[in-house]
């Protein structure tokens, strides 16, 4: 059994059909005073969703000594250089999304999927899994359907798009993982489940 440090829908849905044993619980973190903190302290996309996964997990393991305790960030980056590209956030409202989807329109950017578990307050396990994604040129009445379509969902999710829904029609070409994108780098999570006997090897 681990502990996963998030109400994401689609986290829950990749351990349950991985048959992952686990509980989750809300970290109560307020990720954008957190970001901003980290940003201020210069992190790079890859770095700081590596540092809030593991903000998340240790919040969540202060509560539940002795649990394996998995926290989860993405952070995507556009422009020059993977890591140091400009960083994009979940879009604050409809028109935020609108204008996020322009700028990613017809562009390459990087997805920074991490993930770090804690075990009584300290890190025993992270990895950082990065996606390079081309989004197609995207046309504003097609921009308007799209998140007439999905908004309540893709609402939540950095760059507005859900993979595993509508948002596939965002892409020309996708480099790297579904699971990554989806929130989770899965396989190599799953491999460290087996090295510590929560699953079967």
């Amino acid at each position: 059994m681990i502990v996963l440090a998030s109400q994401s829908a689609s986290r829950r849905a990749l351990l349950s059909a991985a048959q992952v044993p686990f509980e989750a619980l809300s970290p109560g973190v307020d990720e954008d005073a957190a970001k901003e903190a980290l940003r201020a302290d210069g992190l790079d996309a890859r770095a700081l969703a590596d540092a809030l996964s593991e903000l998340k997990a240790l919040k969540v393991s202060r509560r539940v000594p002795g649990a394996l305790v998995l926290g989860c960030d993405q952070t995507l980056s556009i422009g020059d250089g993977a890591e140091r590209g400009e960083m994009i956030d979940k879009a604050v409202d409809r028109a935020d999304a609108e204008r996020i989807l322009r700028q990613l329109s017809g562009r390459t950017h990087h997805l920074h999927s991490a993930a770090v578990i804690i075990l009584n307050g300290e890190p025993i396990w992270r990895h950082v899994e990065r996606v390079r994604m081309t989004m197609r040129p995207l046309s504003d009445d097609f921009i308007t359907a799209y998140l007439d379509s999905d908004w309540d969902e893709c609402r939540w999710c950095v760059g507005c798009y859900r993979i595993e829904g509508p948002g596939a029609q965002l892409f020309s070409r996708v480099e790297g993982s579904q699971f990554a994108i989806q929130g989770l780098p899965l396989l190599p999570l799953l491999d460290f489940l087996r090295v510590r006997g929560v699953l079967k090897a």
